[in-house]
């Protein structure tokens, strides 16, 4: 049987959802805030810890977004997006921008980048996306930014997410 074999299907899951997502916990990752301007001329933002590079030439990177979310039709639409990657210091931005409710960008400090997507002050990498690519994966589409401009705070302690808490890095 080869691998092109289209009745190969994979084996159901021996867990549960929460065990799956203590286990995905394990991963230590960055926090990221993803931000765009909507069609209509919208602050978008959301917090993030799904980000990943893909390739160096082109420079592109990744990012995922629940489909249930309420800022999938604007971020599936629009032709920028921005990925801040968050200092140490702003784990309060990444709580905010992670509540329901809210006004995101109240009192935020920022800068317009390309396609009008705001480049949080502060932050320890900005990259600025052109929207290249959707694929729509289990509940959630993964995004494929094409980076047009980037830029980073070099030294920047960066905030960490671990087992469901923030963190820093401590050198070893």
């Amino acid at each position: 049987m080869s691998l092109s074999d289209l009745s190969l299907r994979a084996r159901a899951p021996n867990f549960s959802p929460p065990e799956f997502r203590a286990a995905l916990g394990m991963f230590a990752t960055g926090v990221t805030i993803v931000t765009a301007r909507t069609a209509e001329g919208d602050l978008i933002g959301l917090t993030a810890n799904s980000f990943n590079s893909v390739s160096l030439d082109p420079p592109l990177v990744l990012w995922s977004l629940a489909r249930a979310a309420a800022s999938l039709p604007a971020f599936s639409t629009g032709s920028h997006y921005a990925i801040n990657i968050l200092g140490a210091d702003q784990k309060n931005l990444a709580r905010r921008f992670a509540a329901k409710g809210v006004d995101r960008f109240a009192d935020v400090t920022f800068i317009e980048g390309v396609g009008g997507a705001p480049l949080l002050a502060g932050a320890a990498a900005t990259f600025e996306c052109f929207n290249r690519s959707r694929y729509e994966e289990g509940d959630h589409v993964i995004f494929v930014g094409e980076v047009e401009r980037c830029s980073h705070r070099a030294g920047a302690s960066p905030l960490l997410f671990h087992g469901g808490k923030f963190y820093t890095e401590h050198p070893l």
